[in-house]
């Protein structure tokens, strides 16, 4: 028989069941799904294995799929990312969760296979994925159930690079529905999210006063421009690093200065790693920083800022569970924020509920599109009028209202007046 779950402390239920209800009244997309599809338990029959960080948002997002009729098993998509209260109250309510703050490589691995397993006769059969590891491991693990699988919704640009991946080599046999790509996720999620997020998991870890110190974000994409916009607000001076030219030229028109990394590394006090890629900050770097700056990574992996080699060449002081003094071997002394990992989940609660929603109603509906038709195998997109509809189910809590075209209008510029208002390649 399956297990059931495995979280930290039960006994944090009630007060993870307090803050779900909080959490609910800034989710207006999550709770406009259940009223529009709970009746007609549109994901009856769907047995969901979800890899996301365990937060109180994706409580609030795994507890929508139950409503719409969905079974599902959960585990967290970091081993440093898990809120133990959100775990716990999942839990008591009878979602099978397996998610604790600080899991090991191995505990974390076994969390990912419980998601897997619904029981021999009736595996998972769709994925909801954060990065990619869930898909991974399945691949991996169960390579009996793979092709039973009906869809795969990734959330995450790390997920999509693994997925696209996948299907370049063949063998992506099933559909998957790029969440990330969505505008209400990317330009929202990427950007306001971590507008807000970034220097609170900072704060949180170190009380550090921002205003005044140069801070280097290293990628300006969604995700980059979010932080350094929260920087700036702050009184930061920012450095953007770049391998993009046009994301280098909007950092430049933003008034950030552009440099290279190793020359960014003799100005900053703060680093901000933003680009989901490997190696940015390099035992080369860390020779040449400032005495006691400050690193972080706000991407997905721990592999921008080079962890492994602090480890294997630092002396490693613990000034609290979420921040490392580290001495190199020449001497200098560098702070590390959650261990390389995702800074706002280890050092904080992650991004605000009100953007979530907008990321996680996206993910419902990739679930529902992708258990009620039927998709050929490869990488897609959530249709343009369906990122417009998340959209306008965030309005109303804002309390904003739209102008409507009129038939002339529409006419003039070639439009439905119901939308969609733009083609689905076009980003903002």
């Amino acid at each position: 028989m399956a297990v059931q779950h495995k979280v930290s402390d039960i006994g944090l239920a009630e007060w993870g069941r307090k803050t779900i209800d909080i959490a609910e009244n800034e989710m207006p997309g999550l709770m406009y799904l259940r009223e529009k599809y709970g009746a007609s338990q549109t994901l009856s029959g769907a047995r969901i294995g979800v890899c996301m960080s365990v937060t109180i948002q994706t409580a609030v997002l795994v507890e929508t799929l139950t409503a719409l009729g969905a079974r599902v098993r959960l585990c967290s998509c970091n081993p440093m990312s898990s809120q133990d209260h959100a775990a716990a109250a999942l839990a008591a309510a009878g979602i099978p969760t397996f998610a604790w703050k600080g899991e090991t490589e191995e505990e974390f691995r076994w969390c990912i296979t419980q998601a897997i397993n619904f029981g021999e006769e009736n595996p998972m059969n769709m994925i909801m994925d954060d990065g990619g590891e869930l898909t991974g491991i399945t691949m991996i693990t169960r390579p009996d159930i793979w092709a039973e699988i009906k869809g795969i919704s990734e959330e995450t640009a790390t997920g999509i690079h693994r997925l696209d991946k996948l299907n370049r080599s063949g063998e992506l046999h099933i559909p998957a529905i790029n969440v990330n790509y969505s505008v209400t996720k990317s330009k929202f999620d990427n950007l306001y999210g971590c507008r807000e997020s970034l220097v609170d998991g900072i704060k949180r870890a170190t009380d550090i006063m921002i205003a005044g110190k140069v801070a280097v974000v290293a990628g300006f994409g969604d995700v980059g421009k979010g932080c350094a916009q929260s920087l700036r607000a702050f009184g930061a001076r920012i450095i953007v690093t770049e391998v993009d030219p046009i994301a280098a030229l909007q950092a430049a028109m933003e008034g950030y200065k552009v440099t290279t990394m190793a020359e960014a590394v003799k100005e900053g006090h703060i680093f901000v790693t933003a680009t989901g890629c490997i190696n940015i900050i390099t035992e080369e770097h860390l020779l040449n920083m400032k005495p006691m700056a400050i690193l972080c990574n706000i991407g997905h992996f721990d592999v921008e800022v080079d962890w492994k080699y602090i480890k294997n060449n630092c002396d490693i002081i613990q000034i609290n569970s979420n921040c490392d003094l580290c001495q190199l071997p020449n001497g200098n002394k560098v702070v590390v924020l959650g261990k390389g990992r995702i800074v706002n989940l280890t050092c904080a609660q992650g991004h605000p509920s009100f953007v979530m929603s907008t990321s996680f109603t996206n993910q419902v509906l990739a679930q529902v599109e992708l258990w009620t038709k039927t998709y050929s195998p490869g990488v897609h997109l959530l249709p343009r009028i369906q990122d417009e509809e998340v959209a306008r189910c965030h309005l109303e809590k804002l309390g904003i209202s739209l102008d409507t075209l009129s038939s002339e209008q529409a006419a003039y510029i070639n439009i439905d007046p119901n939308g969609p208002y733009k083609p689905d390649y076009y980003r903002y």
